[in-house]
């Protein structure tokens, strides 16, 4: 563990001691006689610096290391860390976020992982218990999970007053509260994994073929000739090159950033979307992912606060959707937790809506719930991806918001049904928002000077932290101020906690997948 959290360290000092000692013909240090001999030392020295920093931050590292201990209770995570300043974390499972065990590249290679905690409390409330053994990691997620899940089984009970047994989670051979606080390189569980079933998979194709149809790739594909034609022209021709670089001169950097900001971009979709799965248990939803940093995460029920669907221009062709989410608890990092499907065709994307809000999802494609339905549009979800102005019972944005929006104002529009808010958007690229009632956190009434001449208000919808971002805009400001009043009731009137139970009980009644069967069958 401490050399996996120095090895920046390492790296820094490997490379400063290849770029001066190592052979010329790597590509290393020069063998060249001329150079001073005080410069010789100055470069031995400052290694000599280098390493015994190097040393010290590693003995450093393996006293903190030695000195974390953490122990599980039936009520909580107990987290100590810390020589002079000694700090203690208390993470409680019935305040239970999501457990999941990530594989940085440099862990990943020696077989590692850490363990990240999210728990309900505000900002700097994850536990992080680095580094494990893989499969130690993963036995600590299962205990956690059971625990957790016996916890909230227990306090749903006692809220409802119900005399019943209540069902715990297993417990290993050993009572974690009677054992001594253990090292990060000990584990002591006998919990197994809950059985799961994978429900879709993105494959490496439609991975690459989606990112070859970006906007971005498109741009890259159309400059990538201009400027090697450039480059050739300007090594050719000297006053090629000098009235090059006094057009773009000042504009290098910008070039260069943008360049990098493409790339940038890219290879975090091609982390985000390598080898994704998504499977479903009993103890909430499995997501695996990641090419140079892998994550499975496991995000309990009842935690997914909204959903985005989005298509670009260029996947409509293939009708192709990605969905991101917002979970309650996550307070760093949303963009490696925000995915719930990269790319996928209609039906992954409603199926992967299913997944995270089955009752609602339901009712979404029930053709017989929808208020306006027609053969091209049988349903409200089917509306609101493709649909326009007040087709499937939404409520549009007047003409008069044409003036602010000419674009996508036929798009905007917003609908309630029993269980969520639905708002739409987008012309070019299509954006979906759902947002059940009872997750709605607070409402804001939005209306700029333009928008007061011309009779319009915006109604933003407060969600948790993350990349989801429900905002229904350019509404007339009857129906905005009808929208803020309605909402609120409705999220007041279904405001609940949705147990585990529950949520199992709706995904295996809705036929997404019997959870709690065995591993290795398809979704139906």
């Amino acid at each position: 563990s401490p050399l996996l959290k120095a090895w920046p360290a390492v790296l820094g000092v490997g490379a400063f001691w290849f770029y001066t000692a190592g052979p010329s013909w790597l590509g290393g240090g020069e063998d060249n006689e001329e150079i001073p001999s005080f410069l010789r030392l100055s470069a031995i020295a400052l290694a000599g610096v280098a390493v015994l920093l190097m040393v010290i931050a590693a003995a450093v590292a393996y006293v903190q290391w030695r000195f974390a201990r953490y122990r599980i209770t039936d009520d909580a995570l107990e987290f100590h860390k810390g020589i002079v300043f000694r700090q203690q974390r208390h993470a409680r499972l019935d305040r239970l976020q999501a457990v999941d065990v990530v594989q940085p590249l440099v862990a990943r290679i020696f077989g590692f992982a850490k363990v990240s905690i999210e728990v309900a409390g505000g900002e700097d409330s994850s536990v992080q218990l680095e580094f494990l053994r893989l499969g130690d990691a993963e036995a600590l997620r299962n205990e956690i999970l059971a625990l957790a899940a016996g916890r909230r089984v227990a306090r749903q009970d006692a809220a409802s007053g119900t005399d019943a047994p209540v069902p715990v989670a297993p417990k290993p051979a050993l009572s974690p509260a009677d054992v001594n606080p253990l090292s990060l390189g000990e584990v002591r569980t006998e919990v197994e994994a809950e059985p799961e079933r994978e429900v879709y998979s993105v494959p490496l194709s439609r991975l690459a073929l989606s990112l070859l149809r970006s906007s971005g790739a498109i741009a890259a594909g159309l400059m990538a000739p201009v400027i090697v034609g450039l480059a050739v022209a300007a090594t050719r021709s000297n006053d090629v090159r000098e009235v090059l670089l006094s057009v773009i001169g000042g504009s290098v950097a910008g070039l260069v950033g943008a360049v990098g900001g493409v790339f940038a971009y890219t290879f975090s979709q091609v982390n985000k979307g390598f080898g994704f799965k998504a499977a479903v248990a009993g103890d909430g939803i499995r997501l695996r992912h990641g090419l140079f940093e892998t994550r499975r995460q496991t995000v309990p029920p009842g935690r997914v606060q909204a959903v985005r669907m989005r298509q670009t221009l260029l996947w409509r062709g293939k009708d192709w959707w990605a969905m991101t989410i917002n979970v309650a608890g996550y307070q760093q990092n949303q963009e490696a937790v925000s995915t719930l499907l990269p790319v996928g065709p209609r039906e992954e994307a409603e199926l992967a809506l299913r997944l995270v809000f089955p009752r609602i999802a339901h009712d979404l494609m029930d053709p017989d719930a929808a208020p306006a339905a027609s053969d091209d549009l049988p349903s409200v979800l089917a509306a609101a991806m493709e649909g326009t102005g007040e087709e499937g019972g939404f409520i549009a944005s007047p003409p008069s918001a044409r003036w602010l929006d000419p674009w996508q104002w036929r798009r905007r529009g917003v609908a309630a049904t029993e269980d969520a808010l639905i708002i739409r958007r987008g012309r070019i690229t299509r954006e979906v928002f759902v947002v059940p009632h009872e997750r709605t956190q607070s409402l804001k009434l939005e209306q700029g000077p333009l928008q007061r001449m011309l009779g319009l208000a915006s109604v933003v919808v407060h969600s948790t932290q993350g990349a989801v971002k429900p905002a229904a805009h350019h509404l007339a400001v009857a129906d905005a101020l009808r929208l803020l009043d309605e909402q609120a009731e409705r999220a007041r009137r279904r405001r609940k906690v949705q147990t585990p139970e529950q949520w199992a009980r709706e995904v295996e009644a809705l036929g997404i997948v019997a959870v709690g069967a065995e591993n290795g069958g398809d979704a139906s």
